[in-house]
């Protein structure tokens, strides 16, 4: 597979998995009984339409000139909203639900974008290319660490519900 082929196979994966990480957490969100988790998927489907949005310019673009866009950088989220939500979720969900099921399923999701984007960054000969997919995984990496600190949170708050732990 030449370069140029390549490039575009790899868009045409990541907006896939991109749109289906979209309708999963836009499906979670309506699925949820908790409302701080319901605003939390339906942020994380919003940002996975950032991405989709992001990655079909940036095939519009190679198509038409064989090169990627410039100048881009993760949009800075609201940490104290973020970490209001948080709160609220370890206090409105079951540890072993189907919010903090959905929460974990989520982890995966964002680990398969973080593989794909950091592999592309560093097999990318183009410096565009190659920050376009460095600031996705940057970006995809904040998501992985909200979902993984909420994880964490609700299994330790099971262990401790169960007397997992021996002492």
């Amino acid at each position: 597979m030449d370069t140029k082929d390549k490039v575009i196979e790899v868009l045409k994966t990541a907006i896939l998995i991109e749109r289906r990480g979209k309708a999963f957490y836009a499906q979670a969100a309506r699925q949820s009984k908790s409302e701080a988790t319901r605003q939390i998927f339906e942020m994380m489907a919003e940002e996975e339409e950032a991405h989709i949005s992001f990655l079909e310019e940036q095939f519009r673009n190679y198509v038409a000139n064989h090169e990627f866009t410039s100048g881009y950088s993760v949009p800075e989220e609201d940490d104290s909203e973020v970490e209001r939500l948080i709160g609220q979720v370890k206090n409105e969900i079951d540890a072993a639900g189907y919010e903090a099921a959905a929460i974990s399923a989520a982890i995966d999701f964002e680990n398969r974008a973080i593989k794909l984007y950091s592999k592309r960054a560093e097999e990318a000969t183009d410096e565009k290319e190659k920050a376009a997919y460095k600031m996705l995984a940057d970006w995809e990496k904040t998501h992985h660490h909200l979902l993984y600190r909420l994880n964490e949170d609700l299994k330790e708050r099971i262990w401790n519900d169960n007397n997992f732990w021996p002492f």
